[in-house]
C-alpha cells in the first residue's frame, strides 16, 4: 500500500521518519488513544495493541483516537487498529476513528467486526468404504468412457476401411511413420539388450550344469512370448501414447477441438482412428522386430562366452525351442496392447484441461496408465494361457 501524509506534514518532517508511539489517556472521563509518528511497516511499528492498558471501568462507551500527531501511514496502523478495536470490544467500548484520515476509515470498514476463526479440520477419519465405493465407482466410469471411445473408434474404422469414413490417408501414414520406423532405434536397443542380460544371466547359471546350449532356449522363449511385446509395448506407450496425449491436449487447449466440432468434422475420424489404426498396424511388425534383435542380443552373449556353443548351433536350437504358438500369442498380445495404449492416450488428451500444466499432466497421466495397463493386460494373458494350454 502506498504511504500516505496529512496535508500539515512539511518537507523535512517526511524526510526524516518519526518513532511510531501510541498512549492511552483518559480525557474528561472519555479515553483517547494517542497515535503518533510514522505508521510504516519500515519503522517497526507495534502491531497490536496492549490489552493490559485498558481500563476496567470506563464511564464512556467508546475509545476516541487522537491523530493529530499522525505522520505517514500504511496497512500497519489499519492493523494496530483492528487490534485496539479488538480489545475495546471486550472492554465494551466502541473505537471511534472519525478523526482518522479518509483513507484509514476506508481499510478499516473493510475489516471484520470479530477475527474469523480458524478453518476448522475435519478430524474424522475418512470411511474406508466410501473412498473404495468412490474409486470403484469412478473406474467404472472410466472404463465405460474407454468402451466408448473404442466402439466409436471400431464404426468409424468401418467406414474408413469403406471409404466414407471421413479419414484422410496422409494422417494415418504420418501417424504410421511416428509409431513404427522413428521408434526402431529405441526399440532396437531395448530388446537387443534384454536379450543379451538374459543371455549373460542364463549362460552364468546353466554353466553350472554344463547346459550350456540351452540358454538358446531360455533367450528364445523368454522374448518371444513375454519379453519383446511386454517391452515393445512399454516403450510404445511411453513414446507414442505420451505423444498422442500432449497433441490431443495441446489441442484442446488452443480450442482446435471445438474448432472441429463447429464445423462439423468429427474428432474420431479426424483424430482417434489414425492413432489407433497405425498403432494396431506397427505394434505387431515392432513386437516381431524385437524378437529378432532379442534374439540377436541373446546369440551375440552366448557365441561370446560359451565356448561350447556356435553360432549355427545358437540358432538351431533356437528354432526348435520356441514353437509357432508362442509367435501367435505374443502377436495376439502386441494388438491388444496397441488397442489399449491408443484408446487411452486419446480418452486422456480429450479429458485434459486447456492450460499448458495440463498438457505435460496428460502427457504423464497417460504414460503411467499405459504401462500399467500393458502390465496388467500381460498378468490377464498369462492366466488365460495358462487356462488354454499354451
Amino acid at each position: 500500500m502506498d504511504s500516505h501524509a496529512p496535508e500539515s506534514s512539511s518537507a523535512t518532517q517526511k524526510m526524516t521518519p518519526a518513532q511510531p508511539e501510541w498512549t492511552l489517556s483518559t480525557n474528561e472521563q472519555v479515553p483517547v488513544l494517542h497515535i503518533s509518528g510514522d505508521w510504516t511497516i519500515d519503522e517497526n511499528v507495534p502491531l497490536a495493541f496492549s490489552t493490559g492498558t485498558m481500563p476496567n471501568h470506563l464511564p464512556s462507551a467508546s475509545l476516541a483516537v487522537d491523530a493529530s500527531r499522525l505522520g505517514q501511514w500504511d496497512s500497519s496502523l489499519v492493523s494496530f487498529l483492528w487490534s485496539a478495536k479488538q480489545v475495546a470490544s471486550k472492554a465494551g467500548l466502541t473505537l471511534d476513528i472519525s478523526e482518522l484520515p479518509q483513507g484509514v476509515q476506508s481499510l478499516s470498514s473493510l475489516l471484520p467486526e470479530t477475527p474469523q476463526a480458524p478453518a476448522h479440520q475435519d478430524a474424522k477419519i475418512r470411511n474406508p468404504f466410501r473412498l473404495s465405493g468412490a474409486f470403484t465407482l469412478s473406474t467404472i466410469a472410466e472404463v465405460g468412457a474407454l468402451t466408448e471411445l473404442g466402439l466409436e473408434t471400431a464404426r468409424v474404422s468401418t467406414k474408413a476401411l469403406s471409404g466414407r469414413g471421413g479419414m484422410r490417408l496422409r494422417d494415418l501414414l504420418s501417424n504410421i511413420f511416428d509409431a513404427g520406423p522413428a521408434a526402431l532405434i529405441i526399440v532396437s536397443i531395448v530388446n537387443f539388450l534384454i536379450g543379451a542380460i538374459l543371455a549373460f544371466v542364463g549362460a552364468v547359471q546353466l554353466q553350472k550344469f554344463s547346459a550350456d546350449i540351452y540358454v538358446a532356449n531360455l533367450v528364445g522363449i523368454a522374448c518371444v512370448r513375454e519379453l519383446s511385446a511386454v517391452m515393445t509395448a512399454i516403450i510404445m506407450a511411453g513414446r507414442t501414447g505420451g505423444a498422442y496425449a500432449a497433441r490431443i491436449a495441446t489441442m484442446q487447449g488452443n480450442e482446435e477441438i471445438d474448432a472441429l466440432q463447429v464445423f462439423g468434422i468429427p474428432v474420431s475420424s479426424y483424430i482417434l482412428v489414425p492413432a489407433v489404426i497405425s498403432l494396431m498396424v506397427m505394434m505387431p511388425l515392432l513386437y516381431l522386430y524385437g524378437c529378432v534383435m532379442s534374439i540377436f542380443g541373446g546369440y551375440v552373449v552366448s557365441v561370446g562366452m560359451l565356448p561350447d556353443i556356435t553360432g549355427a548351433g545358437y540358432i538351431h536350437q533356437t528354432f526348435n525351442a520356441v514353437a509357432m504358438n508362442q509367435f501367435e500369442f505374443g502377436f495376439v498380445k502386441s494388438i491388444v496392447f496397441a488397442i489399449m495404449i491408443g484408446l487411452v492416450s486419446c480418452h486422456i488428451g480429450l479429458k485434459a484441461g486447456r492450460s499448458a500444466a495440463d498438457v505435460g499432466t496428460a502427457a504423464t497421466s497417460a504414460v503411467v496408465v499405459g504401462i500399467v495397463g500393458v502390465i496388467t493386460l500381460d498378468a490377464i494373458f498369462a492366466v488365460m494361457a495358462n487356462a488354454l494350454g499354451i
